[in-house]
């Protein structure tokens, strides 16, 4: 589901690199399509994408920038774009499949158990 977080921030901190420092961020996040900056002084960050985690979005602004708080999450309507996927049917008719990843290597804690060798020592007291 497409939507879109308005971001209220406060940028008065005497940092010139702030507005971009937050534009960093937010691209960052996992499914974000676009961000932008808004409002009056540019104190408003506009991230639209798919399934954008606001509340750690927020929290990382939080963090690295300064004052940070969600202002509003919508839903974006995106009708124009499911008219033009319904119309176009798949020509060669293949479908493609998207394979999951998995994490490479063994874990760390991973620890191989030494052999265990019982002997018998003969004439030992």
């Amino acid at each position: 589901m497409k939507q879109k977080v308005v971001i209220r921030i406060t940028l008065n901190n005497g940092k010139k690199n702030a507005r971009s420092k937050a534009m960093q961020i937010a691209v960052g996040i996992q499914g974000v399509e676009s961000v932008s900056l808004q409002g009056e002084d540019s104190s408003q960050i506009v991230v639209v994408g798919d399934n954008i985690d606001s509340v750690i979005l927020t929290s990382l602004l939080r963090k690295k920038v300064g004052f940070a708080e969600l202002t509003s999450v919508s839903p974006v309507s995106n009708e124009g774009e499911k008219a033009k996927q319904e119309t176009k049917p798949s020509e060669s008719g293949i479908q493609s499949m998207v394979w999951p990843t998995y994490p490479a290597g063994v874990p760390y804690y991973y620890q191989p158990g030494a052999p265990y060798y019982a002997y018998e020592v003969v004439g030992y007291n």
